[in-house]
């Protein structure tokens, strides 16, 4: 019985002390992200072609003989002269020494979606610092991963992603898995796009469900007052009774922005039958190209590596620049974030192998 009592008094003093170390842990990060300048962070710049010309150098020291590996080094050597010399004399030619007439850009951006979209600020940052570079000829590649989320966060996106088109850039949108509802409204922005032959593509709908504890609260002699000052103020709620008159407004609301979804693709894929598109419903790469929702059946990798040859390849990522404390905080957010997405994902689509 006593060391029952011990081991109890030993437990209590562990949660204790798990619960102090906690508290002081959040307060720290609180403090850290309160401390911190909004958008603090740089851009980083990889050239895709170095990155490969690397790695099929390192191959060819293992695969290939010495000897002919000098007369490989030998022959590139010389190709690269000639290059250079053909491009001074088109140069030369135009009468402008001075004007670059170099390889075109292919830019690669990315864009790995949540339901709040938070990844939209890196992608603002990213285009301001890619537009200005911009020269005739080039292109951006965007590749995009999303299964859709919240309305406004992924119009903000979208509304990124105009600011591409708006500057008459072509814009590629690569989907290697899934391009969902907000995803796919990001994705209709591109003048073209490509898709895995198993992406999931489409769920051009409105989604909004609200649990309701009326009745619980009543059932305990709970009684909730919502106080507010316009008709529609609060349709639906949570806590409160719902009413149909209340729950009819809420539905057109839903199907008012769905309106706004659909004649936003309308407006950026003319050719598409949106209607037949339009019910919610998702698509596999294979499929998506049939009823027009995607233009080509290709990775982004695919696309990447066929311009490495004849264009100039920049990988552009803005990265936040993080304290220990957001370090912290962001795992345990990632945490709750990766099982929420879970969830979701098998909402949008059931369908697995």
């Amino acid at each position: 019985m006593e060391f029952i009592f011990e081991y109890g008094l030993f437990l209590a003093q562990a949660v204790t002390v798990v619960a102090a170390i906690l508290i002081v842990a959040l307060g720290l990060v609180a403090l850290g992200m309160k401390q911190k300048p909004e958008h603090e962070g740089h851009i980083e710049i990889l050239n895709l072609n170095e990155k490969y010309k690397l790695v099929n150098e390192l191959i060819q020291h293992v695969v290939t003989d010495e000897e002919m590996l000098k007369v490989d080094h030998k022959a590139q050597k010389k190709a690269d002269k000639q290059k250079a010399k053909e491009a001074k004399k088109a140069a030369k030619k135009s009468g402008d020494e001075t004007k670059d007439t170099g390889r075109k850009r292919l830019y690669v951006l990315a864009f790995d979606g949540d339901i709040k979209a938070s990844a939209t600020e890196n992608l603002r940052e990213e285009i301001s610092a890619v537009l200005p570079q911009i020269r005739a000829g080039d292109e951006i590649l965007l590749k995009l991963e999303s299964p859709g989320g919240m309305v406004h966060s992924y119009g903000l996106a979208a509304s990124q992603l105009q600011r591409i088109a708006d500057a008459k850039v072509p814009l590629t949108i690569a989907v290697d898995k899934v391009a969902a509802s907000g995803g796919y409204m990001m994705a209709c922005v591109g003048n073209t796009i490509i898709a895995a032959p198993f992406a999931v593509i489409g769920s051009i709908g409105v989604l909004a469900q609200i649990p309701n504890f009326n009745r619980f609260l009543k059932k305990h002699d709970i009684d909730i007052e919502l106080l507010t000052a316009g008709e529609y103020k609060r349709t639906l709620t949570m806590l409160g009774e719902n009413t149909e008159k209340g729950r009819k407004k809420f539905i057109e609301e839903l199907e008012e922005t769905h309106g706004l979804f659909k004649d936003f693709v309308g407006e950026n894929r003319p050719d598409l039958d949106v209607a037949k598109v339009s019910t919610g419903e998702v698509w596999y790469g294979r499929k998506a190209i049939e009823v027009g929702l995607i233009d080509e059946l290709q990775t982004s990798d695919a696309f990447v590596q066929a311009r490495l040859k004849d264009q100039d390849v920049y990988e552009v990522k803005f990265v936040h620049k993080k304290t220990w404390q957001e370090k912290m905080g962001m795992a345990a957010e990632g945490a709750m974030e990766k099982a929420f997405m879970k969830i979701w994902q098998r909402v949008q689509n059931p369908r697995e192998y």
